[in-house]
């Protein structure tokens, strides 16, 4: 039975390492392969170094653009998901997450893609035009909730020329 370390490769299929930097009657004496002094000579070269081209790190740009902290994401649900919904007349945010339209958390938002043949009470944070209209024209009720943080957006400035 061969076990792991009984095995080695053939016979020639390796050759020992070349032992540089042992006296000048070897073959790799005196430098050693690394040439004549400067930097490649020596032992402190930085592994980002480049040889003087510039670097890497200052090559590449910096991220650019603008994130608003004050961004609002709506999870979108349209009027054939509720035109699907089996779930009475009244629909609002409980409602879409506890049929899996929505994910737990976030704010909802109403689009108008699709058809809606019956009358429904819509409660959710945004509608857009197009969903408020079909919803209204189908005998629905629309009702927008506050979101539970309230308004998010910093406070307006006034005027710097006014404040002298």
């Amino acid at each position: 039975m061969v076990k792991v370390h009984d095995l080695k490769p053939p016979a020639g299929a390796r050759s020992a390492p070349r032992r540089v930097g042992r006296g000048i009657a070897g073959k790799g004496g005196k430098t050693a392969g690394r040439g004549s002094k400067g930097t490649g000579a020596r032992d402190n070269v930085s592994p980002r170094f480049e040889g003087g081209q510039t670097p890497l790190h200052r090559r590449t740009p910096k991220a650019k653009g603008f994130r608003n902290p004050f961004r609002v994401e709506y999870a979108v649900v349209n009027l054939d998901a509720l035109e699907r919904l089996d779930a009475g007349t009244d629909i609002d945010p409980g409602v879409l997450r506890a049929h899996g339209v929505v994910a737990k958390r976030g704010l909802v938002k109403i689009l108008g893609r699709g058809e809606l043949s019956r009358a429904l009470t819509v409660r959710a944070h945004a509608f857009s035009q197009g969903a408020i209209r079909a919803i209204e024209a189908a005998g629905g009720r629309v009702e927008t909730i506050p979101a539970p943080w309230g308004d998010r957006r910093p406070p307006a400035r006034g005027n710097a020329l006014s404040n002298r």
